[in-house]
């Protein structure tokens, strides 16, 4: 049975070609952006973030689950490219593309899905836990694959992933979004 090539949304389409004529590459992969849209999708109502928007690629994603009554909130600190993925989405007041460090995603806290795409993930993993609402969704991309535990990036422990996969307030797991790369999704404890 030959499966048919999965639509990608509009936005996805225009956040890619943002990202082709600013010279951007690091962009989520489509794997990746269907996990974000999953992860949008079952919090209909809820308060999305996303830091590090780059051209628009993962919030775009994230948009194609939202809900009607759900908003997004997402931060780049690259002021032109925050700018034109400003652009994208400027007839939807739901999302809203904030310029700057990603801590001005605190003011918009707690969030019941969350894609650490950007600051955050590797400075201050701790806030980064702390701005999930319980029950909310932590998802973090750009791991590679380790079949070990604990988890070994480069013949080292991987501190960052085992950070997430073994926090406290966390259950956690990580997932091949490719053959080479993964992702840590987690949900906060009630």
């Amino acid at each position: 049975m030959i499966m048919a090539e999965r639509a990608v949304p509009s936005r996805v389409v225009a956040a890619e070609r943002v990202a082709s004529e600013a010279g951007f590459t690091k962009s989520c992969a489509p794997e990746v952006g269907r996990l974000l849209k999953l992860a949008a999708a079952s919090k209909p109502h809820g308060v999305v973030a996303e830091s590090g928007t780059g051209s628009g690629i993962g919030t775009a994603w994230l948009h194609s689950g939202l809900g009607g009554d759900a908003r997004l909130m997402t931060v780049e600190r690259d002021e032109e490219l925050a700018r034109r993925a400003a652009e994208v989405f400027a007839d939807d007041d739901r999302v809203s593309v904030l310029t700057g460090d990603w801590r001005l995603l605190e003011q918009h806290a707690p969030f019941d899905v969350f894609f650490c795409d950007g600051g955050g993930k590797r400075d201050d993993p701790e806030k980064v836990v702390e701005l999930l609402a319980p029950g909310g969704l932590l998802l973090l991309d750009d791991f590679t694959p380790s079949p070990h535990w604990p988890p070994r990036f480069g013949g080292e422990v991987d501190e960052l992933r085992l950070f997430y996969l073994s926090h406290p307030a966390l259950d956690a797991t990580e997932v091949l979004t490719t053959p080479t790369s993964s992702a840590i999704v987690a949900a906060r404890r009630l």
